[in-house]
């Protein structure tokens, strides 16, 4: 699987999205405990991912991902090449206010990236999704990956 070097792959939680997260190093980025095990849709705030994270989506990989990050935050998008013939043809968000799906790229090898920058001040959740097709198949092509994203404010004393 040639392509750039992401380092870090191999400590992603077990749903399949590798994080990392230089501002929370103790804690993954989705919610999940560090050693990987998936919390449900029970995120705690003290480990959503700030500043700058990534997720990488291997073959194989669940369709499903949660993904906790503070206002602000720009998540890198790794969608590594699919084993059948079909390719990543787009990313999309289902709140562009919220999380703005951008800078969409795909390689010559199947690879694909994208640029999802969350909203700096406000709260939510949007979902982000992946569609792929066989590129000489008419029609449109179908979401394979759903990320649900939760930008969690920070709390404010007073």
């Amino acid at each position: 699987m040639g392509g750039p070097s992401r380092g870090g792959d191999s400590a992603g939680p077990s749903a399949g999205a590798s994080t990392r997260t230089p501002a929370a190093p103790s804690a993954g980025a989705t919610g999940e405990s560090p050693s990987g095990s998936a919390t449900g849709s029970s995120a705690s705030p003290a480990s959503c991912a700030a500043g700058h994270a990534e997720v990488t989506v291997s073959p194989g990989d669940a369709v499903v991902r949660r993904l906790c990050v503070r206002p602000g935050t720009v998540v890198s998008l790794v969608l590594l090449p699919r084993p059948d013939d079909k390719r990543w043809t787009a990313v999309r968000s289902s709140a562009p206010a919220l999380v703005l799906a951008s800078g969409w790229r795909a390689d010559a090898d199947g690879t694909a990236h994208a640029s999802l920058r969350c909203a700096g001040t406000r709260g939510g959740t949007a979902d982000v999704t992946a569609s792929a097709k066989a590129p000489d198949v008419a029609g449109a092509a179908r979401v394979v990956l759903t990320l649900h994203v939760s930008v969690v404010p920070y709390t404010t004393q007073g």
